[in-house]
């Protein structure tokens, strides 16, 4: 199985995400938004070519965790590299200024 690593554009995405969501929503939010993560990320492991390239570089991938955020991947023989967590919201630029 192949091992995850967060670029630290996507910690510092994700750490966001967190305060935001036990900040604005509530902290049970915030557990099932990491429950939906980790299913994600399993799943990411086992399957990492089962989902889309995206259309913005070649041999990059997309997996929508939920309908507000996605994360962007690329992967080898032994490890998936998260680039960015998106969130959907925003304005697709600032996807394109994640990617650099």
């Amino acid at each position: 199985m192949r091992k995850v690593v967060l670029s630290k554009k996507a910690e510092e995405k994700l750490n966001s995400l967190f305060d935001y969501l036990a900040l604005h929503w509530s902290i049970k939010v915030k557990s099932n938004f990491v429950k939906k993560l980790d299913k994600s990320i399993e799943t990411l492991k086992n399957n990492p070519e089962s989902f889309p390239e995206s259309e913005k570089q070649k041999g990059l991938r997309k997996y929508v965790v939920t309908k507000h955020n996605t994360i962007f991947y690329r992967f080898d023989d032994h490890k998936i590299y998260v680039l960015t967590i998106f969130e959907t919201r925003q304005h697709p630029y600032k996807l394109n200024k994640d990617l650099k």
